[in-house]
């Protein structure tokens, strides 16, 4: 309990001013962006599926309600928020997380690089154009968290370094950024209500693409960080209760007038592999510490040096980038495609800011590369009787739309005997698209006044070629 606990107060310190930044970026109070992310740990604690996980106001988020909000008000956001918490409980309920086996181990990498590589650059800013003090904080800080868990694992590392530069940066009177820079805290809790919208057709017409798009990216995002984390913790996750815990913490959020969220990759990071966390208690408990560190102690909250939290995430970074990936002896290995997937989600994700069309990009160029690589993955062999009176084509490999475009062109129509054999014993029929090249084979055969026999078919293959045969060509 006491690592879950400590481990939910680092956390809740780091989302204050994520939670802030993020409401900036969408174009709303940072109270907004707060509320949101202590009503979305919270509910996510009790209705996710993967423990330890933290969900709150994400940047990915307030990109896609950012122009609704700056064109149509804070009414249109929260509405847009609860519709796209409804689409995430149907996807969910519809079995969205099962799509998440089709995404490459590659694509898995590049998106663990690219999440690091963000988490670095979001310090960035913090490190340039301030006071000389804010570097040897930043330096003392990874110090301290690399060097205090040597002497206790007790209280974790990254408490201690925010303790300690927060009673330095006070007591040495340093004028730097503090936590309070970045905007004001909330005095009292959210109170719930519905958006301030006209409950017509034509609003729902407005808000539909951008709920829909909410949805997506929230279930993208949170379900790739809960298979991150399953791999990190060594368990397994329920993804559909994932899906649908998202899509209720959201409308929760938008009934408490919040700006929505998902996972948040960083903060689970600080939770899981900084702080040791396991269970929803942690998570429940950087909600509920979030809310107590603005309300109770918000004027002392205020007074962090936001190089104590700079420090946190830079070594979070380092902490996620995968090094083995890019080792040069990882590298002569691994075959050129899946360096390629990796690269791509990583630059995609760097160039768009953007997790979900990072990993969307590279399922599809992993996939092409996959279909390139099996397209060749199909032989014809031909074997001509002694008395030449027939010939046996043996076709071995997975026949698929990739894989059967070359099939019609490797047989020898007008040489060959007036009896043609096609043994498929060691091939399997996929799709209507081999069984179509099939269909184009005998009928080129047919026009020369020869004879196609097909031998060989497996069960599977079989019923696919009965079902379909003769029914695909239109008689060209």
């Amino acid at each position: 309990m006491r690592t879950e606990l400590l481990s939910g107060l680092v956390v809740a310190l780091a989302l204050i001013p994520e939670a802030i930044s993020f409401s900036v970026i969408a174009g709303v109070d940072p109270r907004i962006g707060l509320f949101a992310s202590f009503t979305m740990a919270v509910t996510i604690a009790v209705v996710g599926g993967r423990p330890a996980m933290i969900s709150a106001a994400t940047g990915a988020i307030a990109l896609v309600v950012a122009p609704l909000a700056r064109e149509h008000g804070l009414g249109y956001l929260i509405a847009t928020v609860i519709l796209g918490g409804l689409f995430q409980v149907v996807l969910g309920a519809l079995g969205v997380a099962r799509l998440m086996r089709f995404v490459p181990r590659s694509v898995m990498v590049g998106f663990v690089n690219a999440l690091a590589v963000l988490i670095f650059m979001a310090q960035v800013p913090e490190l340039v154009d301030v006071p000389w003090a804010v570097y040897p904080l930043v330096a003392g800080g990874l110090v301290l968290m690399v060097l205090f868990p040597r002497i206790t694992r007790v209280v974790p590392a990254p408490l201690v370094s925010i303790a300690i530069l927060t009673a330095v940066t006070l007591g040495a009177g340093l004028a730097v950024p503090t936590v309070g820079d970045k905007g004001s805290l909330p005095s009292s809790l959210p109170v719930p209500g519905l958006p301030d919208v006209p409950f017509t057709l034509g609003t729902l017409t407005l808000i539909a693409p951008y709920a829909l798009a909410f949805a997506l990216v929230g279930l993208m995002e949170s379900l790739m960080t809960a298979k991150l984390v399953d791999d990190i913790t060594d368990t397994r996750s329920g993804k559909t209760r994932e899906s649908i815990g998202q899509g209720i913490a959201n409308i929760v959020t938008g009934l408490f007038g919040g700006m929505g969220g998902c996972a948040m990759i960083g903060q689970t990071m600080i939770n899981v592999k900084n702080g040791g966390a396991r269970t929803r208690l942690s998570t429940f408990a950087a909600g509920v510490f979030l809310m107590v560190l603005c309300i109770a102690f918000g004027p002392w909250v205020s007074k962090i040096p936001m190089a104590a939290l700079v420090a946190v995430m830079i070594l979070v970074s380092f902490g996620t980038f995968d090094w083995h990936s890019v080792a040069p002896a990882t590298l002569r290995r691994m075959p050129y495609g899946e360096t390629i997937v990796m690269v791509t989600t990583v630059a995609v994700v760097v160039a768009t800011h953007n997790l979900a069309i990072g990993v969307v990009v590279g399922s599809i160029a992993a996939m092409v590369i996959f279909a390139r690589r099996v397209a060749h993955l199909a032989n014809v062999t031909a074997c001509l009787d002694p008395d030449g009176k027939q010939v046996v084509y043996a076709v071995t490999g997975e026949l698929f739309f990739a894989s059967s475009n070359d099939l019609v062109y490797q047989f020898d129509y007008s040489g060959d005997p007036g009896d043609v054999v096609i043994d498929l014993t060691d091939a399997h029929i996929w799709d209507a698209s081999s069984v179509a090249a099939l269909d184009a084979v005998e009928n080129k055969y047919a026009a020369r006044g020869k004879k196609v026999t097909v031998v060989g078919l497996n069960k599977p293959s079989a019923e696919l070629h009965k079902t379909l045969a003769g029914q695909l060509t239109g008689g060209h």
